[in-house]
Parts: C-alpha cells; structure tokens; sequence
C-alpha cells in the first residue's frame, strides 16, 4: 500500500494557543482539554474544528494458539460475543448507545459461519489465524489483504462524512498476540508484557508465559515490523492497522482503546511514526504491556479507571472529553468578548 500521512500542521498552532489561553479562565485551567483541543485544531487545519459522525468499529478474529490454552475462555466465545453485540447486549453496544456513536462490527476472520446478517461487515480473511506455536499466524498476502480492508473501511467511514473514530475489537486470545507484538516491537522483556486477559488464574498465567516463550523461540523477533504482524498478530490486529493508516490518511481523530488496538498501533507506528499525531490514547489499561506500550509511544491516556474489557469501550466512555475540548474552544467566551477583564 502506497500510505502517505502528514504530520499535523503546525500553521495555526499559535492562532489556536492564543484562542485557548483567551478564554475565561486562567491559562492551563482546563489541563489536558487545551491539548485536546489544540490536536483538534491542527488534525482539522481549523480554529473552530467540529466533530462529526463518530464510529466506533470493533474487529473481530479468532487465533489458532487459543486452542492451546493461551486464555481462560474458549475459542467460541469471539463468535458468541459477536452476537451479542448484533443484539446490541455487549458493554460497547451500551456505552455506544449512551454517547451516540455509531458501532460497526467486522468478521475479521473469526472461526463460525454467521451467514448474511445485518450489522455485520464480513471482511473475513480466514475463519482463524494459524497457530503461531508452530508457524506464523498468518501469510503477508492474508496479512495484506486484511490491512487493505481494514484502510478501505476507514475511507469509506470518512467519505460519509465520519471525522472521529474509535477502534476496538474481539478475539480470543489476542492479549497473547498483543503480548508477542509488543515485545517484538518495543523491546520489553516478553515476562513483564504478558497479563492475566480474560481473567486467568495463577496455573493459567504460568502456562500462558510457558507458550508464549515457546511461541518467542520458534519464530524469533522479526526485524520488520509487518513480519511481526504476520508472524504473531490475528486478523483483527492486521485490519487494525489497516484502518489506522486509512483513518490517518483522511485527518480523522483516532480514539484508541487499550492493550491489543495499542499493539496494532505499535506496527503502524514502526512503520509511520507520524500516526500518532491523530491518535487520541483514551485509557491506562488493566493489562500489564499496555503501560510499557504507552511510554514507547511517549502516550499519556485521558483515562485511568481500571478498564481491560477491550471492545473499544474506552474509546467510547473518553468521548465526551473529546466533545468537551471541542466545545469549549469554540462555544467558550473570550476575556474580550464576554466583557470580563484578564490578569493584565
């Protein structure tokens, strides 16, 4: 793919320093929502920057080493939960519904046949990855196909006027692949990345680390970032970074969730380090790596409650931060126009 992304602009960053800090309120009052709405500004090249159609999409795959054990919940459970949030039962379909953000749910490439149904986009590569104990999870033409669906969905989203995205997703066992990735890709020892996930008990984290070592010994680290992907990633991670470069592309503010949409970040990154610069990191996750993720990233998150669901359901509760920082900046009075004098 030929991806170009620019870096923010830094044209108005003055114009839009000196419109926030006019405000009625002493400069830096308003903390991280002034840096917020300073993103705004330049991702959007504007001093009145408006949100516009949010979506939350969540990718979902299914991973050949879940059937090794790797995760305290069977394999059918990404299926499963797949249909919970058609049925709209699921913490996103909630959290969704209470903010106004439209969801979009993708078969990834999950292990069940859901036949034609409505609320779901099937952009299935494989039904599962490979089992990466034993060879790469998936081929680089799979992997390719899958970031090219997951880049063309973001322009669609973006050309029916979407300008503020949310990524989340669905797998079983992809804390193990996030878990591989973020080594790979940061250089943190494999031990002090690998969580509990879906819950797993002492026995059941021993023998994650157990196969994630062996995992680690059979395919080494990569030294390209995209034979990381194809090596250890799901289908989900792969469209996840497809979807990040598309959202980039089109200047849409990208709302990341935690530790497995952050690993996929991680390849884009690697890849194209002025992604960030789009990206919104929307929680401090429960699991272990996403902390060492965050600081290779130089990231610091609006929120830090504890979260580890997954889903893009941190994205969606950040969201009225984002709206906040967008409002203010544009519905808020400046010390002239309201009248009321400044410290000078």
């Amino acid at each position: 793919m030929n991806i170009a992304i620019a870096p923010l602009d830094d044209t108005l960053v003055d114009a839009l320093r000196h419109k926030i800090d006019t405000k009625t309120k002493p400069v830096g009052s308003l903390g991280r929502l002034e840096a917020l709405a300073l993103q705004l500004g330049r991702i959007q090249r504007s001093l009145t920057p408006a949100l516009k159609r949010p979506h939350v999409v969540v990718f979902a795959g299914d991973h050949g080493a879940a059937t090794a054990g790797i995760s305290a919940y069977p394999q059918d459970v990404t299926w499963q939960m797949v249909e919970n949030f058609l049925a709209g039962g699921a913490a996103i379909n909630v959290f969704a519904r209470q903010n106004e953000i439209a969801l979009r749910v993708v078969d990834a490439g999950v292990a069940h046949d859901f036949g034609k149904r409505e609320g779901l986009i099937n952009g299935k590569i494989a039904p599962g990855t490979a089992n990466y104990l034993e060879r790469p999870a998936m081929s680089g033409s799979q992997r390719d196909t899958a970031m090219a669906y997951g880049r063309q969905l973001a322009h669609t989203l973006a050309e029916g006027g979407c300008n503020v995205i949310g990524f989340g997703e669905m797998g079983i066992g992809n804390t193990a692949s996030a878990s591989l990735i973020t080594h790979c890709l940061t250089g943190t020892p494999l031990p002090q990345v690998i969580g509990r996930g879906t819950g797993l008990d002492d026995a059941g984290l021993d023998r994650k680390h157990m196969l994630l070592a062996r995992a680690l010994a059979r395919g080494g680290v990569p030294a390209n970032p995209l034979e990381v992907l194809a090596e250890y990633g799901g289908f989900e991670v792969a469209m996840l970074v497809g979807a990040l470069f598309g959202a980039a592309e089109k200047r849409m503010l990208i709302l990341v969730d935690g530790f497995i949409v952050t690993a996929a970040l991680l390849v884009a990154h690697a890849l194209i380090p002025a992604i960030t610069g789009y990206c919104v990191f929307a929680h401090h996750s429960g699991e272990p790596g996403h902390a060492y993720q965050l600081k290779h990233l130089n990231a610091a998150p609006l929120l830090d409650i504890g979260l580890r669901l997954g889903e893009g359901t941190g994205a969606a509760l950040a969201w009225p931060l984002i709206q906040a920082a967008a409002n203010f900046l544009d519905q808020m009075a400046s010390f002239e126009s309201a009248g009321v004098s400044d410290k000078r």
